[in-house]
């Protein structure tokens, strides 16, 4: 018969261990990243926005995984965790006013922004 508590240590240690890993990978990938989009040049050949762009793109994504997998493992850490969310509240037609409220003012910055990037281009 196997310990229980030494059947959760090695699985706690795993699962530390992937996250790990995938921490390592998302860095290296992000530096990589890094180090071609330095290789690329000046901005103004053909494909190079693209490529740019698509670089710009991966790394942000690889940015968002890391983030996730440090959270997971923060939450997952062999000592358990310091504290307890608090469950979330009700809505309410205030927090309804407020949702619309913000997505108003963030779909009017980016309608701002499309048109700056307009006319500089």
């Amino acid at each position: 018969m196997s310990d229980p508590e030494l059947d959760r240590r090695t699985a706690v240690r795993r699962v530390l261990d992937l996250y790990s890993a995938t921490t390592l990978l998302m860095l290296l990938g992000i530096a990589v990243l890094i180090v071609y989009v330095l290789r690329l040049g000046p901005l103004n050949g053909p494909g190079v926005q693209e490529s740019f762009g698509l670089a710009i793109a991966l790394m942000a994504l690889m940015g968002a995984v890391l983030f996730h997998v440090l959270d997971r493992t923060y939450r997952s850490w062999p000592l358990g965790r310091k504290f307890r969310p608090t469950p979330p509240g009700p809505v309410t037609e205030q927090s309804q006013v407020r949702f619309l409220k913000v997505l108003v003012l963030v779909l009017a910055a980016a309608a701002v922004a499309y048109l700056v990037g307009g006319l500089l281009s």
